[in-house]
């Protein structure tokens, strides 16, 4: 029986390290073509950047000057921290009031959020698109707006499932020493949220900052542009060419504040994960 389970378990580990090999090998590779020059990274794209296919910090200076990448880093850090700011704030606070007033107002509004996981992006993009132009949400905060919408189905949807498992006796016994609603919930019930709060934030982030088609519909290529609108459409050259090494490079520069940002808060994702799917 022993036996059968070392087996067991050699092979899971064998097919849970075939698969991270296969899911960090673009990574890797994208690495490796950034310090490369272009014709290497066409017709070596495998290879380590060594001898003469090395070209140093040529590629990232250069995707930094055509891309206006400062400008456009700007962009996306303040749009994705006000962002994610206002979807935990207000979906914790929105799942909070569906929970503890139970009628059907707050039922069908539950479901109404849940529901909105499943509507695609594209199916309502171009109906989005021209109310965000009428409605003059086309600018940065409108766009912070606009994802808080998109960012309220799941994130609603993960913080009831939390809430459910607060027992309620916590928060009448802070009504009964003075409480009025709005500090009993941001002094008993956020700070239970914690957990589930630091996952919605993580998801959250890595979307909004990752995103190109929500920015690219809304904000257009201009000045106020994002980050993947930035290096898509900068690094395009006549006749559609590209200068894949600068492209590399940006690509680089782009992911790694989330990785850095996923690295520290990744011991939090399972825990909140799991902690709102008790009782979702």
């Amino acid at each position: 029986m022993k036996t059968r389970r070392k087996a067991f378990n050699a092979v899971i580990y064998a097919v849970l390290i075939l698969l991270a090999a296969v899911f960090l090998a673009p990574v890797f590779i994208v690495i490796m073509n950034s310090f490369k020059g272009n014709f290497y990274i066409s017709e070596e794209p495998f290879t380590l950047p060594k001898d003469e296919k090395y070209v140093g910090i040529e590629n990232f200076i250069k995707g930094f000057t055509q891309s206006d990448f400062l400008q456009a880093f700007l962009n996306s850090a303040v749009i994705t921290v006000f962002s994610v700011a206002g979807i935990v704030l207000l979906t914790a606070m929105a799942a909070w009031y569906i929970v503890r007033i139970k009628n059907r107002f707050t039922k069908m509004l539950y479901y109404l959020f849940t529901f909105s996981m499943i509507v695609p992006f594209q199916m309502v993009m171009y109906t989005m698109t021209y109310f965000a132009f009428e409605l003059d949400l086309n600018s940065i905060p409108g766009i912070v707006f606009i994802y808080l919408g998109f960012g309220a189905g799941l994130s609603v949807f993960m913080f009831s499932g939390f809430i459910k498992s607060i027992p309620a006796e916590i928060e009448e016994a802070a009504v009964i020493d003075g409480c009025d609603p709005i500090r009993t919930f941001f002094m008993i019930v956020f700070p239970i949220l914690r957990p589930t709060a630091i996952t919605v934030a993580i998801l959250n982030a890595m979307w909004v900052w990752n995103d190109y088609l929500l920015p690219y519909l809304v904000l257009g290529s201009g000045e106020k542009r994002t980050l993947p609108v930035a290096v898509q459409m900068a690094l395009t050259g006549g006749y559609g060419n590209k200068d894949m090494g600068a492209l590399m490079a940006m690509l680089v520069l782009a992911i790694l504040p989330i990785i850095i940002f996923y690295l520290f808060c990744q011991k939090y994702i399972i825990k909140g994960v799991v902690a709102g799917a008790v009782k979702g």
